[in-house]
């Protein structure tokens, strides 16, 4: 007979099939209407952002506006 080591990692036993419950890729993207604005904000704010995105493997503007999303949807 065999010796068996068990991967606790891996499932055991029946295995039982589950609906597909996550929506399709494209729903995923919800197309919004931006406006394109000009601003001027200081070196050190955008310094700031820039490391942020970095570190977070993202755009610095995408980070800008999502706080400009949650500004005004906490005080809307």
């Amino acid at each position: 007979m065999k010796n068996r080591t068990v991967d606790l990692d891996k499932p055991f036993g029946r295995l039982t099939r589950i609906k597909d419950f996550l929506p399709s890729p494209k729903n995923l993207v919800v197309p919004e209407e931006t406006v394109k604005v000009t601003i001027f904000l200081k070196k050190s704010d955008i310094i700031f952002f820039k490391h942020e995105a970095k570190q977070y493997h993202t755009k610095y503007q995408k980070m800008i506006r999502e706080l400009v999303s949650k500004y005004v949807a906490h005080y809307a």
